[in-house]
């Protein structure tokens, strides 16, 4: 991914962003239509009224006509338009202490598997030292074992612990009822059991039997955003309801024990982790709630054969079963960025930012002028963002196209290492470190953005409703006195 990744835009996603923006036009322009009635109405005197009551009187049908269209205009207005969804609160999951891997219990463990040879061992050496991550970032219990336990009875074992840690916090901080709850949506890309992740929560929590779940597989880091999309949907449907949305990724059965170095990467990278969200579309929820979803945009970039295979699991020639990561990846995930910054742009940027860009992207594909790309600035959009913590490559290239400043991705950085890459959950750690910074005010914008396979690029904004302040079990209590620390290079 390099700084001239927004040259080559193509002006359908820029047009999608204009739709839209401009889709709400019609119910802004009655706005100072309405106010136009109500002024002139203000005006007429008490014999202007009773003569206009006395020329309705003569026609009942008219009126009764004029009447009838206003009830069914209100009726479908009331109930087409779309609700607010909030985002009341969230949790995310701590490890216990004991499932922390310093970086020599790793390289240590690695040798005595007896599964890597000595090139594999001292790649994952240097993968491990550039990585960005801590030594306190946690591997599931199956993986301290020698040898590991990659069952699926461990498995299981690693989901509930993550998801029922997450939920248990988020159902004491919020005194909603697991019953009350309408809607459940869970993200997990590599470990899809029968009965599902959604199923086996429906039964800890003994949720309605009416309740409407989904189970979200294979998407890739980039789900929660999907997830908090359809919830989103889902929402729009379902009256005065509650929806969770459960984000998380499951490491048990999903480490690599060959020596294929493209498919080594991932065991360096992803650890423990997980979030629950608690979304919204209750007014009277609106005082509690810590956020307000903005926008959702979503961008799928799979119909190319580069892009699809670019993350990918599969067996290598020793049959054994890993993610592949492409040597192409960066700068597909800047095509992906580029199609979906392109689309949220009109949406988020001031009109000023939104000229510049427009001008600038028209000129060179008219007249093929050898003008240097603009590059809008997001910072005047978004108070806070959080990016997908995959990896500090990832981090360090947004930082650098985006133009941001070191403080906008220190979240992203932190949780990295503190926590390494935690999938689809990542972008609720970085939250939960502004939180816990103090940093959240009202009336701030939050921008949410992850990638995944496929491949996807996915954005969330939000508005905070006020100052928000950490929940009880936010994941940095404890730590946050300690951060940010000071990363080698």
């Amino acid at each position: 991914m390099s700084r001239d990744f927004l040259p080559s835009v193509n002006l359908k996603y820029v047009k999608l962003g204009y739709h839209y923006l401009i889709t709400p036009l019609f119910t802004l322009c009655l706005i100072p239509l309405m106010a136009f009635i109500i002024v002139q109405a203000s005006t007429l005197s008490l014999d202007d009224v009773h003569r206009l009551w006395l020329h309705l009187e003569q026609k009942p049908v008219t009126v009764t006509v004029f009447f009838a269209l206003i009830v069914v205009g209100s009726t479908i207005y009331i109930m087409s338009r779309t609700r607010s969804v909030y985002l009341v609160d969230y949790s995310c999951y701590l490890p216990p202490p004991h499932l922390k891997v310093e970086h020599h219990r790793f390289m240590e463990h690695c040798k005595l598997m007896g599964a890597f040879d000595g090139s594999s061992l001292e790649f994952l050496g240097k993968i491990l030292e550039r990585s960005g991550l801590g030594e306190e970032t946690c591997a599931p219990e199956a993986m301290h074992c020698l040898p590991p336990r990659p069952t699926t009875a461990a498995a299981r074992q690693e989901a509930e612990q993550v998801i029922f840690g997450a939920l248990d916090t988020l159902f004491a901080n919020t005194n909603v009822k697991p019953r009350d709850v309408g809607i459940l949506v869970v993200n997990c890309s590599l470990f899809n059991p029968t009965p599902s992740l959604s199923a086996m929560i429906i039964n800890k929590y003994k949720m309605r039997s009416n309740v409407k779940s989904f189970n979200l597989g294979g998407m890739g880091c980039s789900a929660g955003v999907i997830a908090i999309d359809l919830a989103k949907d889902m929402l729009q449907v379902l009256r005065n309801s509650y929806a969770i949305v459960v984000s998380t990724e499951n490491i048990t059965q999903n480490w690599y024990f060959g020596n294929k170095k493209s498919m080594l990467i991932p065991n360096c990278l992803f650890r423990v982790g997980g979030a629950a969200i608690l979304l919204s579309n209750k007014s009277a929820d609106q005082s509690r709630s810590k956020y307000k979803l903005v926008h959702a945009v979503r961008t799928h970039i799979g119909a190319d054969d580069k892009a699809f295979n670019c993350v990918r699991q599969e067996q290598d020639d020793d049959g054994k079963t890993g993610v592949s990561l492409s040597k192409e990846l960066m700068s597909i995930a800047g095509h992906a960025l580029k199609t979906n910054i392109t689309t949220l742009g009109p949406l988020v940027l001031p009109i000023s930012e939104q000229l510049l860009f427009f001008v600038t992207l028209v000129a060179k594909r008219l007249f093929n002028a050898k003008i240097k790309p603009y590059i809008p600035d997001f910072k005047l959009a978004f108070d806070h963002f959080c990016i997908h913590a995959g990896g500090r490559a990832v981090i360090d290239e947004l930082e650098k196209n985006l133009q941001l400043l070191p403080i906008h991705v220190e979240a992203s950085r932190m949780t990295l290492h503190r926590f390494g890459n935690t999938s689809s959950s990542s972008i609720w750690y970085e939250l939960a470190y502004t939180e816990a910074k103090g940093r959240m005010r009202k009336g701030d914008r939050l921008w949410q953005i992850a990638f995944g396979s496929g491949f996807k690029c996915n954005s969330a904004v939000w508005l905070a409703l006020k100052n928000v302040k950490p929940s009880a079990g936010n994941p940095w209590e404890g730590c946050i006195h300690r951060y940010p620390v000071k990363l080698t290079l």
